[in-house]
């Protein structure tokens, strides 16, 4: 039977199983939201109030659910609004499928109005695009970008489609689809032995997880295998969620912003096993100190990882899943590192987490904020110091419950990505932990919220600046505060009000768990205005270019004795 190419792309994505899309309709996109109208109920969109809050929801909803998120967009600057979105998603190996609509190909390379190419743009931020300039091409290039948007390191894929092969006619047929196994082809047992051998050896074993091991669903596996080995394990932002922060053997998160324990163990283990995690700068900081007496494992699906920053001795190409079940099967015994155990277990008590100020509000108003959200809720956050607050001091981590743009460091991230995991999980709660420099920046998107009546949670953390970088000025700048005060007269509860939207305000004398609590019940969009501290600090902290174990901003309690 012949249909549209606009009729051919919605059904290729109910082929895959999407039930929504998020987008913004545009000229070049016309005939794809009239398919979409004619598909109402096989397939939902959200209209967003901006395409780069349609790539943020896309992002939520593929991190929450590790299915791909979809999101469609016009030429030209439709297109380009989604650029973010995609460096975002690339950083972070978010399966994603972005279609953009484009001037027909008698047009295409003659300055049209609203044309860009957007496919030479995105080269750099995506895992694979498409120019698709017939019609016979089209369904076998969507089936084909969801397969590598999903298989092995995922990340996102773009597909331009002009207007005429979206007008045009051509015969389709449902097929089944492309299943996506995991990766084991590189993985060679010589590898897996000398893993096992360098574990079995090892006297002061650690590992390091990332977030590769929630994108595998491997959670269980790493709980597993760090008792197997009787191993400390400690995480990057991204991997946060996989082990409980509850686990004596969790040490918490390392790097510029992680705990003293991460740091000094890993710093002092004589082997790291890295599971589904890179070594990024923020992690390792200062490379040449990083680890420096330790033999290193890294297991990663992406070799591309391998000695990419850090050198190391044994490299595991496959799926974390995969190399895991094989050297738990390899090591059919418990190893036993009992010195080394008591020996972390001092440190926990000697470090724990600090703060700036004996009574820090925003670890008060978080610690308040999870002690009355439901155990299955979610938590999304912008970019900056509430990000890290909320990293350190909120413990209810679960896999794929903690959202936030890690690689990019992308403000504005978070009021999207809580709309696509309030849209694909509708009877949990949704929280977004942002900033009010973040939140400047998305709260157009109060517009999505109030129109699909989603009861989405905004917390902002407002301290009337751009804290991360005050900081940064205030720690290495001479305290030169250039354009991080932000003191523009600016009413979050009233601009929630003219959106529809319950407003509140959470001030430094008022409960926090008496406000949050009453956001909670009233179970529709909120946002609260919390004022905190302009100079409250994300401690401890890594100077730029030293050792992650030299951190200041924190107590030794032995000191204290």
């Amino acid at each position: 039977m012949k249909i549209t190419g606009a009729d051919i792309i919605v059904e290729c994505l109910i082929e895959e199983g999407v039930d929504t899309v998020f987008g913004y309709p545009g000229g070049q996109v016309i005939p794809l939201y009239d398919a979409l109208y004619r598909n109402k109920g096989r397939i939902r969109h959200i209209l967003t109030a901006h395409e780069q809050g349609a790539s943020h929801a896309a992002d939520g909803y593929a991190r929450s659910t590790g299915r791909p998120g979809v999101c469609i967009a016009t030429s030209g600057p439709g297109a380009t609004n989604l650029v973010t979105g995609l460096a975002t998603a690339y950083m972070d190996s978010v399966p994603m499928v972005a279609i953009t609509g484009n001037v027909p190909m008698a047009l295409l390379g003659k300055d049209s109005f609203q044309e860009v190419d957007i496919a030479g743009i995105t080269l750099a931020i995506t895992k694979h695009n498409y120019i698709v300039n017939r019609i016979e091409d089209l369904a076998a290039t969507i089936r084909e970008a969801f397969y590598i948007a999903k298989e092995g390191r995922p990340g996102p894929v773009l597909i331009d489609v002009p207007k005429n092969v979206q007008e045009g006619l051509y015969e389709f047929e449902n097929e089944p689809v492309r299943e996506v196994l995991p990766v084991q082809s590189r993985l060679k047992a010589k590898d897996l032995e000398a893993a096992v051998e360098l574990i079995r050896s090892s006297e002061r074993p650690m590992c390091y997880i990332g977030g590769g091991v929630i994108r595998s669903d491997s959670s269980d596996l790493v709980n597993q295998f760090i008792e197997r080995i009787d191993a400390p394990v400690g995480s990057s932002l991204m991997g946060l969620g996989a082990v409980p922060a509850s686990s004596e053997r969790f040490t918490g998160m390392i790097g510029m912003h992680g705990t003293r324990l991460s740091n000094t163990s890993i710093n002092g283990c004589d082997l790291l096993i890295v599971i589904g995690a890179r070594f990024s700068d923020r992690v390792i900081s200062k490379g040449s100190t990083f680890a420096r007496q330790a033999r290193i494992i890294q297991i990663d699906v992406d070799p591309a990882e391998f000695n990419k920053n850090i050198m190391t001795e044994i490299h595991i190409v496959a799926d974390v899943k995969v190399a895991l079940e094989r050297l738990l099967a390899m090591l059919p015994e418990k190893l036993s590192h009992k010195a080394w155990m008591d020996e972390i277990a001092q440190k926990r008590r000697r470090f724990p987490v600090q703060v700036s100020t004996a009574a820090s509000r925003p670890k008060e108003i978080l610690e308040a904020l999870e002690s009355v959200l439901p155990e299955d809720s979610y938590i999304t956050t912008e970019v900056g110091q509430h990000q890290m607050w909320a990293a350190q001091f909120l413990k209810g981590h679960k896999p794929r419950h903690f959202l936030t743009s890690g690689g990019l460091g992308t403000m504005g991230y978070g009021t999207g990505a809580s709309i696509g995991t309030q849209v694909s999980h509708p009877g949990a709660r949704v929280v977004n932990i942002a900033g009010d420099g973040s939140f400047r920046m998305n709260c157009n998107e109060l517009a999505t919220i109030a129109r699909y009546q989603l009861p989405v949670i905004i917390l902002v953390m407002n301290n009337h600046a751009l804290g991360m970088v005050r900081q940064w000025q205030t720690l290495f700048y001479d305290r030169h505060y250039s354009e991080t005060t932000l003191d523009t007269p600016l009413d979050w509860v009233t601009l929630a009000k003219a959106y529809g939207i319950e407003g509140m305000r959470l001030m430094p004398e008022d409960d926090p768990k008496e406000v949050l609590e009453k956001a909670v019940k009233l179970g529709k969009a909120v946002v609260i205005d919390a004022i905190i501290p302009t100079d409250d600090k994300v401690y401890p902290m890594v100077a730029p270019g030293a050792s992650i174990s030299d951190m200041i901003g924190f107590v030794d309690m032995e000191s204290l004795d």
